[in-house]
Formats: structure tokens, C-alpha cells, sequence
């Protein structure tokens, strides 16, 4: 198993933080999304479900802008699974509609990470959804909550926080 430290592709610290500067607007990342047809009903409105899927597409595209790959993460045994979260849709997309997905570490408490969202619309001038979501991280081959999340990660997490 590769060690936690090549998790960040061999990033300095410096690195890293000014790649999670470009990647953040106060603290916000912004992943830009379209709504197509698969993303929603028979009505043209955009599904409940693929909100859920854009802000987990706009969290890995997050965390990938600071040097963390998701796919290295589950390979040095580290998993985030969601294992809580909190949703309210304000207002539907529709379909063709572009919008932006913004999130941001709300907290980082041990092995414990909250994330905020909002989807908006592309002018930011109307909030679709906010959200909340915890993961913790959890060591993948045996399946149980780590005592502390690899030294990288944090490191990333905790400049994401700021």
C-alpha cells in the first residue's frame, strides 16, 4: 500500500495552498454544471437525486484542485463516506438550465468532515438548493472509523477550512 504521503502527488504545503487559493471564492469552490435531459423527470425538472450527484462531483472536483485525488485516496485505504446529510431544495432546475455548484469545508473535527452547498444559478442571483453533508473516514480493508485522517489530507482539509 502506497504511504499517505504520496496521497498529494509529492505537493509541498505552499503548493497546495495555492492551489486551494485559485481553486476557492471566499472559501467557496465552484464547479459549473448543465442540466440535461437524464438529469430530470418527465416534466423537465431536474430529478432530486442528481443534486445529490453534483455536489459529490463538485466535492471530489474540490478536493482534486488541492491535490487530492480521490482514486489515491481508496488507494492508501482511506475511505469518506457520506453519513450524514441534510438537503433543502429552495427552487428547480430546469432542463438546459446552467448553474453552479459552490461548496466548502464548513469544519474538519478528528477523522469527522463537514461540507456547506449551494447550487445556484449561473449569475448566482437564485439559490436552487443548500446542503450539508458529513463524511468521516474510514479505513476501507477493515471497514472501521481511522483514528485520524492521513497527515496529507488533513494538512489539505484544514486549508480548504480557512
Amino acid at each position: 500500500m502506497p504511504e499517505p504521503s504520496k496521497l498529494s502527488n509529492s505537493l509541498s504545503g505552499s503548493e497546495i495552498e495555492k492551489l486551494a487559493y485559485n481553486a476557492v471564492n471566499e472559501n467557496w469552490f465552484e464547479y459549473p454544471i448543465t442540466v440535461y435531459p437524464h438529469h430530470t423527470d418527465y416534466a423537465g425538472n431536474a430529478w432530486h437525486g442528481a443534486y445529490v450527484t453534483w455536489m459529490e462531483q463538485a466535492r471530489i472536483a474540490s478536493m482534486k484542485s488541492i491535490g487530492i485525488d480521490f482514486a489515491n485516496l481508496v488507494a492508501i485505504g482511506c475511505d469518506l463516506p457520506v453519513v450524514e446529510m441534510s438537503l433543502r431544495y429552495h427552487r428547480s432546475l430546469k432542463m438546459g438550465e446552467a448553474a453552479v455548484v459552490k461548496c466548502k469545508v464548513q469544519n474538519l473535527d478528528g477523522v469527522r468532515i463537514k461540507w456547506d452547498y449551494e447550487i445556484q444559478s449561473a449569475d448566482q442571483t437564485i439559490t436552487y438548493t443548500t446542503a450539508t453533508v458529513a463524511l468521516v473516514a474510514v479505513d476501507a480493508e477493515k471497514g472501521k472509523i481511522m483514528r485520524q485522517l492521513p497527515a496529507t489530507v488533513k494538512a489539505a482539509i484544514v486549508r480548504l477550512a480557512k
